[in-house]
């Protein structure tokens, strides 16, 4: 490629001569004839060699310009925007972390772990963000970060994500507010969030999600004895959703993603049904799982079916008086949660089974649920 070799001739007679505006004319040069062309990968590999070696030689304003030119380049070097991206100058740095195309999430996960509260407002203003780096900027960062990713419609959150969002909302009208507003928040979470929210803060939202704030009074009335009373013999609606989730069992088709679903519509008969059928267990002793304020069986249960934390964390939330479990309750089952071994767990679930019928004999109940 004679534009390389000519590039490389100038990279060497810039080094040669010392002087800074040697090496700026070398740099804009490669800079110019890479933006205006194409190229094929190694090409654009031996680009990025000429650039890189000149970004460590030239002063701080000339960096700051070529992050602003890398930035919108969309074939630009990956070793020179992640170089731009690391450098502890928000100036040099913001561009690339804010706009480029060309930062892969491990290089924006280890900025956000690493750099300033600067450098994580760029990356939260990012057109796209996935769950990895929005876990670590709502975790690190301060309150301006904190509402900027919560505006950023681009931004994916993890369930563990939101609920810290949650916990930081608190005392956050601000924070609260933009989270609500947020179209991929889950009822559960929008629930959690309004009953720790001001006055003012429902009212703005009631007027913005009239749609979530209409579920959510619905979901209210269904309330514990609600959900034990649905599993009476007399309830039709009983019967059709089990002869529905027997089929969709017998036809391999009942899973983990049928329970979160069902969980995260409120349908409290098809999950129950659903968790029998996958643990062997009685109805009635899944039922007494989910309405238990002891909340270790559920969460055994859900390990020895080796269910992830958002899908238990959704069962936990279906089981909860009013749907609602405070922040620290939560933090602490997730914590418990990750200490509980699945062969443990699964033991426990088979010794629960041999027992199913049986009664314990000294109280004459049936035994409970406990890991030790």
């Amino acid at each position: 490629m004679n534009g390389a070799t000519t590039l490389l001739q100038d990279l060497d007679d810039a080094i040669a001569r010392g002087t800074d505006e040697s090496r700026t004319k070398a740099l804009w040069h490669a800079t110019d004839i890479l933006i205006t062309g194409r190229y094929s990968d190694d090409e654009i590999s031996t680009f990025g060699e000429v650039i890189g070696r000149l970004a460590d030689e030239i002063e701080v304003a000339a960096r700051v310009q070529l992050s602003e030119v890398m930035a919108a380049c969309d074939h630009a070097p990956l070793n020179v925007v992640a170089q731009l991206a690391i450098a502890d100058e928000i100036e040099v740095a913001g561009p690339v972390l804010r706009d480029s195309n060309r930062i892969d999430e491990k290089l924006l996960v280890e900025s956000a772990m690493t750099k300033s509260q600067s450098h994580l407002l760029a990356i939260a203003q990012r057109k796209s963000i996935g769950e990895a780096v929005t876990d670590v900027l709502v975790k690190r960062g301060d309150q301006e970060v904190v509402t900027s990713v919560a505006k950023n419609e681009g931004a994916r959150f993890s369930g563990s994500g939101l609920l810290h969002m949650v916990r930081r909302a608190e005392g956050d009208s601000i924070l609260a507010e933009q989270l609500g507003l947020r179209k991929d928040v889950p009822r559960h979470i929008f629930q959690q969030l309004i009953s720790k929210a001001s006055e003012d803060v429902r009212r703005r939202l009631e007027h913005e999600r009239p749609e979530m704030m209409a579920q959510i009074q619905s979901s209210v009335s269904d309330v514990t004895g609600d959900l034990q009373s649905k599993f009476g013999p007399s309830s039709r609606s009983y019967f059709v959703a089990k002869r529905v989730v027997t089929t969709q069992y017998r036809q391999g088709n009942l899973n983990q993603d049928s329970i979160s679903n069902y969980a995260r519509q409120h349908r409290s008969d098809e999950v129950q049904i659903g968790l029998s059928l996958l643990s062997s267990l009685p109805v009635d002793v899944i039922e007494r799982a989910m309405m238990d304020r002891n909340r270790e069986m559920i969460l055994v249960l859900c390990k020895a079916l080796d269910f992830s934390w958002d899908t238990t964390m959704s069962l936990l939330f279906l089981g909860a008086k009013d749907h609602l479990i405070t922040a620290r309750e939560l933090h602490d089952n997730e914590r418990d949660f990750g200490k509980l071994k699945i062969e443990t767990s699964r033991s426990v679930l088979k010794f629960y089974q041999s027992r199913k019928t049986g009664t314990d004999p000294v109280t004459g109940r049936q035994p409970e649920l406990q890991v030790h």
